[in-house]
């Protein structure tokens, strides 16, 4: 499985958004369907919340495209 450190520079981003600037997502829709489908999760439990605030420290991990994105401040 990819590793990756996501650095942010706000307090959270919000999950949908991580996917899309992490470059999981493409598309607004497409991180939807990721989240919705329960394709994801956040700190090893399944998410469906699209909006879920994603603070650092956070670990995402995206199963299907076999990609763990750990967010930290910049």
């Amino acid at each position: 499985m990819e590793h990756r450190l996501i650095e942010i520079t706000t307090e959270f981003i919000k999950l949908d958004s991580l996917l899309k600037f992490a470059g999981i997502a493409a598309v607004g829709s497409e991180a939807k369907f990721m989240v919705t489908s329960g394709a994801v999760m956040v700190n090893g439990e399944v998410c469906t919340m699209r909006g879920k605030k994603i603070r650092a420290g956070d670990v995402v991990t995206i199963a299907c495209d076999k990609v763990e994105l750990e967010v930290r401040n910049a």
